[in-house]
């Protein structure tokens, strides 16, 4: 047989494949077109129900996407999902109960804040419970990666996978030792009275989570382009080897990505209480998933993509709730997922750095 001869199954079989691969790019193409066409549909017949929507999606969304960006840090490190990054959400949102309610484990340290509380009162409330989940989440991030993750960066893919699923049980766990099993109520310190007029509905709630979300992500698009350390963490996402060479302590590096990344947890874990008025222990769980798949969806490895796939996600979520039914929520956000990816698989905006947030495509 000749060698001409052996090649055409091999070129017929990568023709069938192309083949394949641009039928499915279509059919994503048509049905994404669908949804499009029906939500534009939506628009037009109420638009005032539709804008309420969009800023609902646009509020939920943002939370997704602080906690999206912390799987999307990690994972332009090290190239690790850290699976626990949703639970530490979750003891974020803990820790913001907890302080407003002035007890820990059934002892009162001062008199809870409540919404009959004072305005001065209620501020200075959120901003201390903000300020205390950001920082101890932050730590427990970094212990986390120090304890957990530094022992195994060498060992196999599996051990570090199978070790970031163990820690997330674990804070689950202490999630339910902590404030038990049931749901947990948030007081009610952010007035839900609509702002605007006309039919179209943004709470002061919304306005909270925007106000607060924007700062964040500037502070961390700054710190990323703009700091002596937030160019190491470039430079470590590039290569570790050469910025070792060139005199970057990686590990110190690694360790702040996972910093920053629970930061992020603990801000989102408290606005996440304040906004929706309750948390539980599986809290983590579910929203880190959300979180993942915007992550995903946008482009894990890119800081823009994290924030564009988290909104992206909250925008799903709030018309398939309005418009189809709050049981198809879930089957429409991976279904646009796996939409995507078929027609992009890198996602949104590309398999680039998470912390240049743009850049060359690494392949």
């Amino acid at each position: 047989m000749t060698t001409g001869e052996a090649n055409k199954p091999r070129i017929g079989g990568i023709g069938r494949r192309v083949r394949a691969s641009s039928w499915s790019s279509r059919i994503a193409v048509v049905l994404l077109a669908a949804i499009l066409v029906a939500l534009g549909v939506q628009a037009v017949q109420d638009p005032q129900q539709f804008l309420s929507q969009l800023l609902i999606g646009v509020t939920n969304g943002s939370i997704l996407a602080l906690i999206a960006l912390g799987y999307t840090l990690v994972y332009g490190i090290i190239e690790l999902i850290n699976f626990a990054h949703g639970d530490n959400f979750m003891i974020g949102s803990f820790i913001g109960i907890t302080v407003l309610s002035g007890t820990f484990f059934g002892l009162s340290f001062f008199s809870p804040i409540t919404g009959d509380a004072g305005t001065a009162l209620k501020v200075f409330g959120v901003v201390f419970a903000l300020v205390v989940a950001m920082a101890a989440c932050g730590l427990l991030g970094m212990t986390i990666e120090r304890v957990a993750y530094k022992p195994l960066r060498n060992s196999p893919r599996l051990a570090v996978l199978i070790t970031a699923i163990g820690v997330s049980f674990i804070l689950q766990n202490v999630g339910i030792i902590w404030k038990g099993p049931a749901q947990v109520p948030f007081p009610d310190l952010i007035s839900n009275a609509n702002i605007l007029g006309g039919g179209i509905v943004f709470r002061w709630k919304d306005l909270f989570v925007i106000s607060l979300t924007v700062p964040l992500l500037l502070a961390l698009s700054y710190f990323i382009s703009s700091t002596k350390q937030g160019k190491a963490m470039r430079a470590v996402a590039q290569d570790k080897e050469a910025a070792a060479m060139v005199g970057i302590n990686v590990n110190r590096t690694i360790s702040i990505t996972f910093l920053l990344g629970g930061i992020l947890a603990g801000a989102s874990g408290v606005m996440f209480g304040l906004f929706n008025g309750t948390t539980v222990f599986n809290v983590g769980f579910v929203q880190g998933l959300y979180a993942f798949t915007a992550a995903v969806l946008g482009g894990i490895g890119n800081l823009t993509g994290a924030v564009v796939g988290g909104i992206l996600i909250g925008i799903i979520a709030a018309m398939s709730d309005q418009y189809i039914g709050v049981r198809w929520t879930e089957i429409m956000i991976f279904s646009v997922l796996i939409l995507v990816l078929v027609f992009r698989p890198t996602g949104l905006l590309g398999d680039r750095s998470a912390v240049q947030g743009g850049g060359e495509e690494r392949g």
